[in-house]
């Protein structure tokens, strides 16, 4: 009956005002209306919690629900805020604890965001993760059912901003800092080893909305590098300069813009890997390319390598082939001082012929580049650098690789200095 009567109304144009405070109809315009949720990351001290009370100053009379960490600098007067995080004004607030809204809470999150959209009178949703959060865990909670709690966030949400701080002040200081969070006793606990840098990236490449924050303290021509660096590290996003988080909510709230897929796959190093390269920002000197070879790297000339890594490459990332691993693909992380590899999975060419050959029938564009000897196996690397000289880095890396003559060696033979894969 409820349905039908929805149907009815819609196409008849009529006006709900007179009879929504019925609790039926209620719910019938709520299960057919998605909220709309904005999510802003940042390291700690971008100016999340700024741009937060900004959006909570001008909210041009939505009714927006917030879910926070710390609820102690959000300017909503203490006396606002009721038994159970709530308050009787026209924001609601939610408090979760620990500190991080990732894998450890994003049960938490799926439940509170749960409860705010039944609650049935809220507009939009703001969820302001920590300053150490890594942003894909709390959008693949708008994305995928939680199977444990039996809740599709899909079903009545939609993720419709995913927005990155940036403090252009200490961006470069955190970026070269080679610091963990432990380091800066910031993690959850004693095992958060993840580098600041790490953090710093993976918040930036995710982003659909990148506010560059604080550029009054630096130079012109500073902010408008590393505005051209953060273009270059995801040439998807829309990268916003602001002075104190100030900046049109229209920009960050109902753009309907934030497509999981395609932010999944907007990083820079991705999109080069895709063949879509980004073009070069020659005032600046910020420039990438892809390294391909399909010949293996010398596993003990390339650690020398690694450990001597040219300063002018900022970011790097992608799959490379190493002799004395032949059957597994290793994966290269780098940003900053951090680097790291690991396992990627096997190549397809090391699996036994009856999963080769259905692969090959599942994925034949992976014959457009199959080699008759070595199969799929290659290197391919994504290099994004300022003042980068591209020249010198191919030939420094296809030093590294296999010689004619030990190409035809038994590979097993070499030394392999490299860390184990983790996988």
């Amino acid at each position: 009956m409820k349905w039908r009567l929805l149907y009815y109304i819609k196409r008849n144009n009529y006006d709900l005002s007179p009879i929504v405070e019925n609790h039926a109809y209620k719910e019938v315009l709520f299960m057919n209306k998605k909220v709309p949720v904005t999510v802003l990351s940042g390291y700690l001290g971008s100016g999340k919690t700024t741009l937060l009370n900004h959006i909570l100053t001008n909210r041009e009379n939505k009714r927006v629900a917030v879910i926070v960490n710390d609820m102690s600098e959000v300017n909503i007067d203490a006396a606002m805020v009721k038994q159970g995080g709530f308050s009787r004004t026209d924001e609601k607030l939610v408090e979760l604890q620990n500190g991080c809204i990732c894998c450890t809470l994003r049960e938490d999150l799926v439940i509170e965001v749960e409860k705010l959209v039944h609650s049935g009178d809220i507009d939009y949703i703001v969820i302001e993760s920590s300053g150490i959060s890594e942003p894909i865990p709390v959008a693949q909670s708008f994305t995928y059912v939680d199977e444990g709690l039996g809740i599709n966030l899909g079903e009545i949400c939609k993720l419709d901003t995913m927005v990155t701080v940036v403090d252009a002040n200490r961006f470069w200081e955190d970026y070269a800092s080679g610091e963990s969070l432990l380091d800066r006793q910031q993690g959850n606990d004693e095992h958060d080893i993840r580098e600041v840098v790490d953090l710093l990236i993976d918040q930036i490449e995710f982003a659909n909305v990148i506010i560059l924050n604080k550029i009054d303290l630096v130079e012109e021509e500073d902010a408008k590098e590393l505005k051209s660096m953060l273009m270059k590290l995801n040439p998807e996003a829309k990268v916003i300069e602001t002075i104190q988080s100030n900046v049109s909510l229209r920009e960050i709230m109902d753009t309907n813009s934030f497509d999981f897929e395609k932010a999944s796959q907007g990083a820079g190093w991705i999109k080069e890997l895709n063949e879509e390269h980004i073009p070069e920002t020659e005032e600046y000197g910020i420039s990438s390319f892809v390294y391909r070879r399909r010949r293996p790297f010398h596993p003990e000339r390339w650690m020398k390598w690694l450990e001597n890594w040219p300063v002018d490459i900022v970011r790097a990332k992608g799959f490379f082939w190493l002799a004395t691993r032949n059957n597994m693909s290793g994966l290269l992380s780098q940003a900053g001082s951090s680097l790291t590899i690991q396992a990627a999975g096997e190549w397809v060419a090391a699996y036994s012929d009856v999963e080769k050959e259905q692969t090959l029938k599942e994925e034949p564009e992976l014959l457009e580049r199959w080699d008759p000897r070595f199969g799929d196996r290659m290197t391919e690397l994504v290099f994004i650098g300022i003042d980068m000289n591209q020249e010198e880095v191919e030939e420094r890396l296809d030093s590294c690789l296999l010689t004619d003559t030990e190409m035809e060696m038994e590979w097993k033979q070499l030394i392999d200095p490299l860390p184990a894969f983790n996988e």
